[in-house]
């Protein structure tokens, strides 16, 4: 039984379809850039009506439905574990699920459907409506208090897992070990995720909400440039200050990326699929005339079934974990992805506010933290920096220790320093690479192969570990370094 998964989106949305068989559709090819008969799945049976939480192996939590065992509504209830009905037959894999649509679940949020805009209670909506018309009364302090309101019992949520959460890369990685062990094999080739061999990826991006942060960007793009890291700017189109065409060049012309936030940031985009409509034809126009190739919606509120209306080619509004934000949920990854035909590069530390304002945390612990959890996966290290909340200097003096570290971190790393943009091409090119046999070895091959490097998959001791192989596709390639992964 070939797996082939259907998705129920939104009723004005139609629903979309992923082949399991088809290389350029499955989650896991996609993933890794493995050569299609390394990834060889079937399922064991019909799977169910309904969707729930169950597990894989260790802390591989899944959401979706299964063949076998039970489905809970809660991550942090008694999870059936399904690895014990995983069969093999020959050398493909026979699974109760299907690896795509669970890996979509998690990227796409369905198992967060209660958390979309669009699904709140009437309650919900109530709630949210007295705020953001009080909310240009209220000053810095006062917004704080309600939004610790909100996150109050954040500590509690047991899924996605606080303070990063990498459940897209273990199911990847226990699935690929399956696979591995079927075939007899303990080698997979697979294109690097990063371009050159680098050993993750560095993302800075600045929301600039109000006037008094739109005043400090010129300041804020010394302050980047000081440390020889550019970043992206997302600007509202309709807010409270007035976007002017020298600063839209300045940032240009210095290297750093304009990207457009929202339409007037009042929280309301996703709230209902007409209206959202209405405002994207604006903001769509806003891309063109801003030059603007990536999106980022206020406030972090999202609806990733709408997304085929955006008229852009990259996405930057979805959270790694979102207790602390308006719209919780969390798309579970620290790498990017693909929602139709956009790339989604996901934030995958906590934003300054959150750190600062909520957390109360005036030091770098916490993204450092995160920053090594996501290293051990090779991932996108991804941050969120108001100019709006610079002004403060206890707040500014945090952030150019973080440019401090990071750009340290950098040199013993590995690692790419990269716009949005930059990060959205070179998933599209990944995305179009092949792994081939040639000559008795491996290459890789398609436009843009020169920047990638071939690695390797390999087990040791019942885990993954990766290694980039010496002189792959680029010249100067370092020595092969063992980069542990475990499943």
């Amino acid at each position: 039984m070939a797996l082939r998964a259907v998705y129920l989106t939104d009723d004005n949305v139609k629903p979309r379809e992923r082949a399991e068989t088809d290389s350029g559709m499955s989650a896991l090819t996609e993933y890794y850039r493995c050569p299609d008969d390394y990834l060889q799945f079937e399922l064991t049976g019909p799977l169910s009506a309904d969707s729930g939480y169950f597990r894989l192996a260790h802390e591989a939590i899944c959401y979706g439905r299964s063949a076998s065992g039970y489905r809970t509504p809660d991550a942090d209830a008694l999870l059936y574990g399904v690895l014990r009905d995983v069969k093999q037959s020959g050398t493909t894999v026979l699974l109760p699920f299907s690896p795509t649509e669970v890996i979509d679940n998690l990227r796409l949020e369905r198992y967060a459907r209660q958390y979309t805009c669009s699904e709140w209670t009437q309650r919900q909506k109530f709630l949210r409506d007295g705020y953001y018309l009080l909310r240009p009364w209220m000053g810095l302090t006062l917004r704080t208090y309600v939004k610790q309101i909100h996150a109050n019992g954040w500590r509690r949520i047991a899924f996605p897992r606080w303070p990063v959460d990498t459940t897209v890369e273990q199911l990847s990685e226990a699935l690929l070990l399956l696979s591995m062990k079927a075939k007899g094999i303990d080698r997979v080739p697979f294109v690097w995720f990063w371009p050159r061999g680098t050993k993750g990826c560095v993302v800075l991006t600045h929301d600039v909400e109000g006037e008094t942060g739109y005043s400090f960007c010129r300041e804020l793009l010394d302050i980047d440039d000081s440390h020889e890291i550019k970043a992206s700017f997302q600007l509202v189109p309709e807010g409270p200050y007035t976007v002017s065409e020298t600063l839209l060049q300045d940032i240009r012309d210095r290297g750093f990326e304009v990207n457009i936030q929202d339409l007037n940031h009042d929280g309301y985009l996703f709230s209902d699929r007409q209206e959202f409509l209405r405002r994207v034809q604006k903001i769509n126009h806003y891309g063109q005339t801003y030059a603007a190739r990536g999106f980022r919606a206020a406030l972090m509120y999202r609806n990733l079934d709408w997304y085929d209306a955006l008229d852009f080619s990259y996405d930057i509004s979805v959270p790694n974990v979102a207790h602390l934000d308006p719209q919780r949920g969390g798309c579970c990854t620290v790498m990017p992805y693909f929602v139709g035909d956009t790339v989604e590069i996901p934030l995958t530390t906590t934003q300054d506010y959150m750190l600062f304002h909520l957390l109360g945390d005036y030091s770098l612990d916490l993204w450092k933290k995160q920053t090594e959890m996501i290293l051990r996966k090779n991932g996108l290290i991804s941050f969120l920096v108001h100019p709006d909340y610079m002004l403060d200097k206890r707040a500014r003096g945090i952030y150019l220790d973080l440019l401090c570290f990071l750009r340290k971190l950098g040199s013993q790393r590995q690692l790419w320093f990269a716009l949005p943009g930059e990060v959205d091409q070179w998933w599209r090119t990944r995305s179009k690479l092949q792994v081939v046999r040639r000559s008795g070895g491996w290459r890789i091959e398609g436009p843009g192969s020169e920047r990638a490097s071939l690695a390797f998959a390999r087990i040791c001791d019942d885990h993954l570990e990766y290694e980039i192989e010496h002189g792959s596709n680029w010249p100067g390639a370092a020595t092969p370094e063992a980069l542990q992964a475990k499943a």
